[in-house]
């Protein structure tokens, strides 16, 4: 694996690039914790960092870094909203010398991309998802528009390989940059006794049991009634399951849910828990994590939170799960679906000694700082910037 070197802030007396990057809102996600990630570290290596967006909770952190940001309408999938856009972002790169225009979003892709074209400046886009298609494909021409940037970046190989397939899109113009993740947080040197416990009285877990953790919001293709049926198929209530994340208002979905832990006779080892704003000590509650998703995760977040943390991680092998997960070695892939496959699964994790499992936190910890540090992710997308720019970039292992 490369060493990522530190980005170095250039001397002051050349003028540095400016970077605008583009997105619905500030609100939470992999797409706006990124871009946060990168408007600070452009900060830090004396670029200038812009990012324009409806706003949200996360521009104080944009606020707190000196990075300026600029409060559009940009959500909005209304042509007409999305051409008046165009022409206030028109401004905005000629009014600040923008050198390099980042879209992270198809609606304010398309202002960007127009915007851009205007000015002459630089165009770069992040294919971050493999992004409906709609009846017929009606809306892959809408889509493509990521497909426009110069160099587009690509989350995973497995979007890479995507944007290829479906949109045609020339190898030559893709740079694979994994989502990065914030060490300093997912540490577990750095969660304290207190913060475990006060989230084991919350969720009233007891003590001496085995935890299963699958977190994400309440949606049907994140798999939460696989696991459901694997438990039952398990047959074990020495264990208890956590289903950590929102409903987002899908009551109806959460009830099944309900049910479902009624019907299986699960209701003593399965727990909704709704949403959770302290993951780093969740994970340090539990002693296996679950991502069951039935549709293929185009990154897979919670598979390398899960590593960082020293647990092992059982995923469906489908997206970019063979990427973030090493088979046997930091967990295990199973088949998209397939309770009787993650029972399985489950079954292998609680037959392991204190020993494997030293073993396998120390491989999964290892693997992901190695791999998806959020460093890494800066120190590569600046290298894109400064390849779009004609600038040397980082050397290969350096």
């Amino acid at each position: 694996m490369d060493h990522v070197s530190p980005i170095e802030a250039p001397s002051a007396a050349v003028r540095q690039p400016v970077v605008l990057q583009v997105l619905p809102a500030l609100v939470t996600g992999g797409v706006e914790r990124g871009t946060v990630d990168m408007a600070v570290a452009l900060a830090e290596a004396g670029w200038t960092a812009i990012v324009a967006s409806e706003g949200g909770p996360m521009v104080r952190e944009l606020t707190r870094a000196g990075v300026q940001h600029i409060t559009l309408p940009l959500a909005s999938k209304n042509p007409l909203t999305i051409r008046a856009n165009a022409l206030k972002l028109a401004e905005i790169i000629t009014a600040n010398g923008v050198d390099i225009v980042h879209a992270r979003s198809r609606a304010p892709a398309w202002s960007a991309w127009i915007a851009a074209q205007a000015t002459g400046a630089h165009y770069v886009t992040t294919f971050h998802g493999t992004y409906n298609l709609g009846w017929f494909g009606l809306k892959q021409k809408y889509n493509a528009v990521m497909t426009r940037g110069e160099k587009v970046i690509a989350i995973s190989d497995f979007i890479a390989e995507h944007a290829r397939r479906v949109y045609g899109l020339e190898a030559d113009r893709i740079r694979v940059v994994h989502r990065g993740i914030d060490m300093s947080r997912f540490d577990p040197s750095r969660v304290s006794p207190e913060r475990i416990i006060q989230l084991a009285q919350k969720w009233r877990l007891p003590d001496g049991y085995q935890v299963i953790m699958l977190p994400g919001r309440l949606t049907r293709w994140k798999g939460q009634a696989v696991l459901i049926e694997a438990l039952a198929l398990l047959g074990r209530h020495d264990v208890r399951c956590l289903l950590v994340g929102s409903d987002q208002g899908r009551t109806g979905y959460r009830e099944e849910l309900v049910e479902l832990v009624k019907r299986r006779d699960l209701t003593d080892v399965v727990h909704l828990v709704d949403e959770c704003t302290d993951m780093p000590a969740a994970y340090m509650l539990t002693d296996v994590v679950v991502s069951a998703s039935t549709d293929p995760e185009a990154f897979g977040r919670i598979a390398v939170e899960g590593q960082a943390m020293g647990r092992p991680v059982i995923a469906t092998a489908h997206g970019a799960t063979d990427e973030t997960v090493l088979p046997g070695r930091t967990g295990w892939l199973t088949a998209p679906g397939d309770p009787a496959a993650l029972a399985q699964a489950l079954d292998r994790f609680l037959a392991l000694s204190a020993e494997e499992r030293d073993l396998m936190a120390k491989d999964a910890m290892d693997f992901v700082r190695g791999s998806f540090s959020k460093e890494a992710m800066c120190t590569h997308t600046i290298d894109v910037y400064r390849e779009v720019l004609g600038l040397p970039v980082t050397p290969s292992g350096a």
